[in-house]
């Protein structure tokens, strides 16, 4: 029993996967932050263009 707990213990087969979902974690919620940041700012400026074609034509 407790050679089969040691080899247990000792046995890193699946480490790999969850290194590489965790990464696959970290990639993902840099994009979506960076996409949010870039959406907000993307609606700012879209609004200003709107407001000032709006000024422009009365």
């Amino acid at each position: 029993m407790k050679s089969m707990f040691t080899n247990l213990m000792r046995d890193e087969t699946g480490a790999a996967a969850v290194e590489y979902g965790l990464i696959a974690a970290l990639i993902s919620i840099g994009i979506i932050v960076a996409a949010t940041s870039l959406g907000t700012e993307l609606s700012t400026t879209f609004t200003f263009i709107k407001d000032k074609l709006a000024a422009s034509r009365v």
